[in-house]
């Protein structure tokens, strides 16, 4: 009986709704603003509702170590590992996918609107942020209008850890329908390397022959990963 009472003592006071109001994440972020917040009590304040043993902030922060206490490596966590964590179930785990998609949404949405893109290295740092958190090879196209700006990103095939096909009528049906003359190639190395393959130079050169066909100029094939990105263009491998 002892230890029951001491077990409910317990779980009262792990609730948020018993701490000083000082330390309340809500309160703080009314009084104070989103700045002052740790990522432990902005994921708390998502996930809402902690669990019987623990907090939401104390269990944000077992989520963030999940992620190794990095934004940029949770964000690549699955809805399965989410839950992990006792006391998230797949609803809160959605949620918390649901808005590290809006942040990364927002970060590249800013990146097309600060500035117009012209090098590779502008085109790297915006398909980085859009492909970071695949843990799988992903092949995606930038499609662009005459003065470069980009008309639309569609990812054209998901693969595995090291390889992923794609196919070049899917590529110029979507050219087609942007009405763009300009594309820009480009796959995640979920690996960390950024030598391309042998097939990956094949697939260059078979795309930039099909397109001269359709009056579209492939601008560049780029292949990013977490240690940076590889330029076919910039490295003359587009011949």
């Amino acid at each position: 009986m002892q230890e029951n009472i001491k077990n409910k003592m317990e779980n009262k006071s792990a609730s948020i709704k018993n701490w000083a109001e000082d330390d309340r994440p809500r309160e703080k972020m009314e009084k104070h603003g989103a700045a002052i917040l740790s990522n432990a009590e902005l994921l708390g304040i998502i996930i809402n509702n902690g669990s019987k043993e623990k907090s939401a902030v104390e269990l944000a922060k077992e989520i963030l170590a999940l992620g190794q206490n990095n934004l940029d490596e949770l964000g690549k966590l699955s809805l399965k590992e989410l839950q992990s964590v006792k006391g998230i179930g797949i609803a809160k785990a959605i949620t918390i996918a649901a808005v590290l998609e809006i942040g990364r949404r927002r970060t590249a949405t800013k990146s097309l609107e600060r500035t117009k893109l012209r090098t590779a290295k502008e085109f790297a740092a915006y398909l980085r942020n859009e492909l970071k958190d695949y843990p799988y090879e992903v092949f995606a196209v930038l499609y662009l209008n005459n003065d470069m700006r980009i008309k639309n990103f569609k990812i054209i095939s998901q693969g595995g850890i090291s390889a992923t096909i794609a196919d070049p009528r899917l590529i110029f049906k979507y050219a087609l329908e942007e009405d763009s003359t300009k594309i820009i190639l480009c796959h995640n190395h979920p690996s960390g390397s950024l030598q391309p393959s042998m097939q990956d130079v094949e697939l260059t050169k078979k795309i930039k022959t099909a397109a001269t066909y359709l009056d579209i100029r492939v601008i560049d094939h780029i292949i990013v990963s977490s240690d940076g990105h590889y330029s076919f263009a910039d490295n003359e491998t587009m011949i």
